[in-house]
């Protein structure tokens, strides 16, 4: 079981040589368990995991989206695969209360804000909508799905395979206490990949800045307080605030090691081989 990280910032893609070494692109994560080929999230990220998909042969891949805010889907429309006739890809998500999961990707890709309909695309997209508490398998990989606390909703997902655990809980705001439904889903799990994107004092309001709170995201402290209780093996900061410097990720990234000593900002093609993962007690 491998984890490549492909788009680690959330909100809006922030390039430039401030962000250079940690990445600029949003949300798009890869888990790889064995030949099945799992993408959470299609943040701009996908983009080039695709051209790298593409160069390894014909494409058959499920993609989870934990909802369907502008960071985590405008990759799809630039995501190569998806207009090649042999790729097979099953899109995996919820409906938002407002309209189906395929209706909502078809509407960003409208004139006259995109040239080519998501029923122009050339791939076989299978799409499947899933609720909170689910589980379901993608071949031999076993998913589990949560609810979380963000405007509109979203969703994190468990992945298991051959004794191993991935939680990817992005989008998320903690609350007084540790979300029993993360709590959960997260429990024994080797790695915990968590909205890590403010600081305590951010999210108050008590830093330069208006108070995060309702924003639908978390800090490292309460990152650190759920991979705490469920055991986690390793903790991953993830959905980093456009802002953030490469200085300041390496800032947090430290601050989060005092508290939980595995602790690991997620940075552009950085790579997670599980065997290399102490197990969680």
């Amino acid at each position: 079981m491998e984890i490549t990280f492909w788009g680690v910032r959330g909100s809006i893609a922030s390039p430039g040589p401030d962000t250079i070494g940690v990445g600029g692109n949003t949300s798009c994560v890869e888990v790889r368990c064995g030949s099945t080929k799992i993408i959470l999230d299609a943040g701009t990220g996908i983009r080039a995991l695709g051209d790298k998909l593409l160069r390894e042969g014909s494409v058959e891949a499920s993609l989870l989206l934990s909802h369907v805010h502008w960071d985590h889907i405008q990759g799809i429309p630039f995501f190569v695969p998806a207009y090649v006739p042999s790729s097979n890809i099953q899109v995996i998500g919820s409906a938002n209360g407002v309209m189906s999961l395929r209706d909502a990707l078809a509407y960003q890709m409208t004139a006259p804000v995109f040239p080519v309909r998501l029923d122009q695309l050339g791939a076989k997209i299978d799409w499947r909508e899933v609720r909170s508490g689910e589980r379901f398998q993608i071949n031999d990989v076993v998913v589990r799905v949560a609810r979380q606390n963000h405007p509109g909703g979203s969703f994190a997902y468990r992945l298991e395979w051959n004794g191993r655990s991935v939680v990817y809980a992005t989008d998320t705001e903690h609350f007084a206490c540790i979300d029993p439904e993360l709590y959960a889903l997260s429990r024994g799990a080797d790695v915990l990949i968590y909205d890590s994107q403010y600081t305590p004092d951010e999210y108050r309001g008590t830093a330069p800045g208006n108070s995060k709170v309702g924003w639908g995201h978390s800090t490292y402290v309460a990152g650190v307080e759920l991979a705490k209780a469920a055991g986690v093996g390793q903790y991953v900061l993830f959905h980093h605030d456009p802002r953030r410097t490469d200085a300041g990720v390496a800032d947090l990234e430290e601050r989060t090691r005092e508290l939980f000593p595995s602790a690991v900002a997620a940075r552009e093609g950085m790579v997670i081989g599980l065997d290399s993962i102490a197990r969680a007690a």
